[in-house]
């Protein structure tokens, strides 16, 4: 599969976070959009039955309006989203073609494996239908897209030979972070032969404005670059990468992605270096040292979420984006099964099960007072 990323382009369009107008997708920008990014050469369209509305756009703006091989198109099955039998999370791939009228997709993913997710695609015998569907002509390459740790990572592609790519969240800022482990996932997947389709390349945004010591690290090296392309830049210089996803919103930020991705060649030596400093500024915020080992919830009394509290404190810190950090606290906690850091009764008992020492009663009142 090695041709795919040179015949798509190193950037792909997302389409999870189109242009909205008075509170549904703007399609006329969105043809704009488009036209923009097939003109600079560029040819992959991301989109998911779980996205509201985009398969629809994506409908009208491009498959309407363009050859059906003129681009490539991707969306993804969410089994785990509300659907109680194999009938139901078949029915999300019918869904989707009758959607985006594309009468084939050529990339199609298993949506956002991990967890307890993947639970809902292996009761479901995803896996052979996928393949079943591949055979049929109905899509052309097939994978699954992934948001946990290495090693269930390792377990799934030891299990799934056939899937042919992951989709992976990769960045500057997760690369060596506990919490997303960027970089061992993207080992792995490279292990095991696999391309690779980077998803959050600017972290959903917030590495378009990071911690201003890092954003001055980029705006040193390079004044007239903006900050978010270098986020996007880091990830399209990783080998085995068929295309990185950037969730463009309006015309402004896909002239500025086609400013330095058309013709992108990779990151020089001395290009590399600035992202190691700017990784090292972030290293410099001090932040709650939790590694996700999840020690401290095994001794819980009260099945409370520490580390999903403490990864969303740490985006709080980081990004000071509320809002974003509330939504991660919601997910990571509550939808997880846990209860909230207002529910902890301070009997001490994770902390004396945590190898990093971490004051961890004193921080979920940080938790309480910032984000609840």
């Amino acid at each position: 599969m090695a041709y795919l990323g040179e015949s798509i382009g190193k950037l792909g369009f997302g389409l999870m976070r189109l242009p909205q107008k008075d509170g549904v997708i703007d399609v006329e920008q969105t043809k704009q959009m488009v036209d923009l990014f097939l003109e600079a050469g560029f040819t992959y369209f991301d989109t998911a039955w779980a996205y509201a509305g985009s398969e629809d756009a994506i409908r009208q703006a491009l498959v309407e309006r363009y050859p059906r091989e003129s681009f490539q198109l991707a969306t993804k099955n969410a089994a785990w989203i509300g659907c109680k039998s194999k009938e139901e999370a078949e029915a999300q791939f019918d869904a989707s073609l009758k959607r985006t009228g594309a009468g084939y997709f050529d990339f199609y993913l298993l949506h956002n494996l991990g967890e307890g997710r993947t639970k809902y695609f292996d009761d479901f015998d995803m896996w052979s239908w996928i393949q079943e569907k591949k055979r049929e002509g109905l899509i052309r390459h097939i994978g699954f897209s992934f948001h946990s740790t290495p090693e269930e990572l390792e377990e799934l592609l030891n299990k799934h030979p056939e899937m042919e790519f992951v989709q992976l969240q990769i960045n500057y800022a997760d690369w060596d972070n506990p919490a997303v482990q960027s970089k061992a996932c993207y080992e792995v997947a490279r292990k095991h032969g696999k391309p690779v389709v980077i998803m959050e390349p600017v972290k959903g945004g917030m590495l378009a404005n990071p911690p201003e010591t890092v954003a001055e690290v980029f705006q040193k090296a390079e004044p007239d670059s903006s900050v978010a392309s270098w986020a996007v830049r880091f990830a399209a210089s990783l080998e085995g990468v068929i295309t990185v996803l950037s969730g463009m919103s309006n015309v402004e930020q896909m002239k500025d992605n086609l400013s330095y991705m058309k013709g992108f060649r990779g990151l020089n030596e001395e290009q590399q270096s600035v992202i190691a400093r700017a990784q090292q500024e972030l290293k410099k915020i001090p932040l709650i040292p939790c590694t996700t080992c999840n020690y401290c919830a095994k001794v819980c009394p009260k099945n409370i979420g520490i580390s999903g509290s403490f990864t969303a404190m740490n985006i709080l810190t980081l990004y000071k984006d509320k809002a974003f950090a509330k939504h991660q606290e919601e997910w990571l906690v509550g939808g997880h099964g846990k209860n909230r850091a207002d529910q902890c009764v301070k009997c001490g008992k994770c902390e004396k099960a945590c190898p990093q020492h971490i004051r961890i009663r004193e921080n979920l009142e940080k938790v309480c007072e910032a984000l609840l």
